[in-house]
């Protein structure tokens, strides 16, 4: 279910999202308005062909600082792009594009794939998907709602 683009729908500076077309239906999420694409934590990254265009393989693990639960996704490869990280540096990144459900509501987005296992969130929503509708409220944790408390306690380890 898509909502429409004039939609004012509320989130907070970190959100639970997910990706259910590929097999994630919770991640969590920080919310990044300065960065441009967003992005996942993807290991074991690994390009191939299928029927004649590019694809690629990778593993997520969803739960922050675990690696419970892997699951192994395949998407056509959309782009690459040169990405500036935060503390600046340039990396080129392959780019999927998945069905991104945030707050309720779902929206296309362009995902790159990165290391992300260092970092406090294994997911960065940025201002691409954001501008479909939603408006950050920095004060806020969690403004679209959390998942059943079994996933919360999966992605503290428990």
């Amino acid at each position: 279910m898509s909502g429409p683009a004039y939609s004012s729908t509320a989130v907070g500076w970190r959100e639970w999202a997910g990706m259910p077309g590929i097999g994630l239906p919770w991640v969590k999420a920080k919310i990044d308005t300065g960065a441009r694409t967003s992005s996942l934590h993807a290991e074991h990254v690994e390009e191939f062909e299928r029927d004649g265009r590019p694809w690629v393989r990778f593993t997520v693990h969803p739960w922050q600082d675990s690696d419970a639960d892997p699951q192994t996704v395949e998407c056509p490869v959309h782009d690459r792009r040169r990405v500036r990280s935060s503390s600046g540096h340039v990396t080129r990144r392959l780019v999927v594009r998945v069905d991104l459900t945030l707050a309720g509501r779902t929206v296309p987005a362009e995902v790159t794939l990165s290391k992300r296992d260092r970092m406090g969130f294994r997911m960065l929503v940025g201002r691409e998907a954001l501008r479909q509708g939603y408006v950050v409220d920095p004060s806020r944790s969690y403004a679209g709602g959390r998942p059943p408390k079994e996933i919360r306690r999966r992605n503290r380890g428990r």
